[in-house]
C-alpha cells in the first residue's frame, strides 16, 4: 500500500504578523513545519513527502528538497494547494495519503501510525479532540447555548483514500478549512478517532511560546595536541591542514567540547566517563559516532538544543574559511538549525603550545530547552 505524505505550508499567515511567515520560525530548536517532515520520516510508512510551499518561500525550504521530500508550489486557496499535491503524487499511484497543516509540529508518529491502521478499512480518518470550555452561538441580540458534548474540534494530519478525496475535491471547494469537509459534504462517511492535546495549531505569534519549560546551560572544552600526518577533524568535517589532533579518538576537538556541554546540561557526567580512553574499543572511533547516541538520548528526553556558541581556539587553520562548511555539518549532525549556531575564531597571540601552531583547544557553551 502506497501512503503519501502532504505538507500544507504555503499560507502567509496574516494572523501571525511576521515577516517571517510562521512555518518558518523556530520552534523547539527547528523550523515549525521541520517537525512535521522529520516526524512523516521517521514513521518509515510513506513513500514520498510533498510539501506545498509559496514560491516565493523557496529560499527557506529549499534545504528540504531530497529523494523522499518533494517540493510542490501551491495556490492562494488551500483547496487550490490540496488540489496541485494531488495532481504530483498521481504519477506515484497512491492508494492512502495524509494531509496535514505545517502550523502543528507535536503531532506524534504514534498518531501517524494509528491513522494509517484505521485508514486500511475506511475511507477518510481525521482525529479529533472534545470542548472543555461552554459554547455559545450567537442569534441578533441574544446567545444560546450549544450542546458541547455534540461538538468536536477536527485535527491533522488527516488520511484519505487517495481516489475518493481526489474524486469529490475540485475548485468549487474554496472556502472550506480543513480536507475532511469535502467528504462530509457529499455525505461520504469518515472515521473519527480521538486526537492528541499537544496538537494543537499554532496561529499566533505568541503560541511560539511554552510557558511550562526549562532552560539548562552546560560548558564543554577540549584541547589536543597537532600531529604530523594525520587527518584533521573539526566539527566532523575533515579540513586540510599538515596536520591532525592527537588523541585516543580522532581528536575533534569542537564535537569533543559539544558533547561534554551535552552532558553538563543534561547532568550526565564527562565524555571520559562513556568513551574511556583505556578501552580499545574507542580507540580512532570517529567523534560523530560518539556524538549522535548522545544526541538522540537528548531528545528521546524531550530537550531540544536552543542556542549553542563555539569559540575554536588555534592559530591556523582559519575559521573563517572554514565555518560555513563547519556549521553545516554540525547543523546535520545535531539535527538542529544553522541559524542557532555560532561559531568564532580565536588565537592567543602566539603564546604557548596553541601560539606555535602545536595544538588547538575549543570551548562551547550550549543551552538547551525541556518542554514539560
Amino acid at each position: 500500500m502506497k501512503m503519501f505524505f502532504i505538507i500544507l505550508a504555503a499560507g502567509k499567515s496574516r494572523r501571525f504578523k511576521s515577516k517571517l511567515p510562521k512555518q518558518f520560525n523556530i520552534y523547539k530548536g527547528k523550523m515549525v513545519l521541520e517537525h512535521s517532515i522529520n516526524k512523516a520520516i521517521n514513521s518509515k510508512i510513506f513513500e514520498k513527502i510533498i510539501l506545498v510551499i509559496s514560491k516565493s518561500h523557496l529560499k527557506y525550504a529549499k534545504k528540504f528538497k531530497n529523494k523522499n521530500v518533494h517540493i510542490v508550489y501551491g495556490g492562494k486557496e488551500r483547496s487550490i494547494s490540496s488540489l496541485k499535491a494531488f495532481e504530483y503524487i498521481k504519477k506515484f499511484k497512491p492508494n492512502k495519503v495524509f494531509i496535514h497543516d505545517a502550523a502543528r509540529p507535536n503531532f506524534s508518529i504514534k498518531l501517524i501510525k494509528k491513522l494509517s491502521k484505521f485508514v486500511k478499512k475506511h475511507k477518510a480518518v481525521v482525529p479529533y479532540i472534545k470542548l472543555d470550555d461552554s459554547i455559545k452561538i450567537k442569534k441578533k441580540l441574544s446567545y444560546e447555548n450549544l450542546e458541547r458534548e455534540k461538538i468536536i474540534l477536527t485535527q491533522t494530519p488527516q488520511c484519505f483514500d487517495y481516489q475518493t478525496l481526489k474524486r469529490n475535491y475540485n475548485k468549487k471547494n474554496l472556502n472550506i478549512t480543513d480536507d475532511v469537509s469535502i467528504l462530509l459534504n457529499n455525505k461520504i462517511k469518515v472515521k473519527f478517532i480521538p486526537g492528541e492535546r499537544d496538537n494543537f495549531k499554532i496561529t499566533y505569534k505568541k503560541d511560539l511560546k511554552n510557558e511550562n519549560k526549562k532552560i539548562y546551560y552546560g560548558i564543554g572544552f577540549d584541547i589536543h595536541r597537532l600531529v604530523k600526518n594525520k587527518k584533521l577533524y573539526l566539527g566532523g568535517e575533515k579540513i586540510p591542514f599538515h596536520s591532525g589532533l592527537e588523541g585516543h579518538s580522532d581528536g575533534d576537538v569542537i564535537l569533543h567540547s559539544i558533547i561534554d556541554a551535552i552532558l553538563g546540561a543534561s547532568r550526565k557526567k564527562d565524555i571520559g566517563s562513556l568513551y574511556p580512553d583505556n578501552k580499545k574499543k574507542y580507540k580512532n572511533i570517529r567523534s560523530p559516532l560518539m556524538l549522535l547516541p548522545i544526541v538522540r538520548k537528548l531528545y528521546q528526553n524531550n530537550f531540544f538544543i536552543n542556542n549553542l556558541d563555539i569559540n575554536l581556539i588555534c592559530e591556523k587553520p582559519k575559521v573563517s574559511k572554514y565555518r560555513h562548511k563547519i556549521i553545516n555539518s554540525l547543523s546535520k549532525l545535531l539535527n538542529i538549525n544553522k541559524d542557532i549556531i555560532n561559531l568564532k575564531g580565536k588565537t592567543v597571540e602566539k603564546l604557548g603550545l596553541i601560539g606555535k601552531e602545536k595544538a588547538i583547544a575549543c570551548e562551547v557553551i550550549i543551552s538547551i530547552i525541556k518542554y514539560e
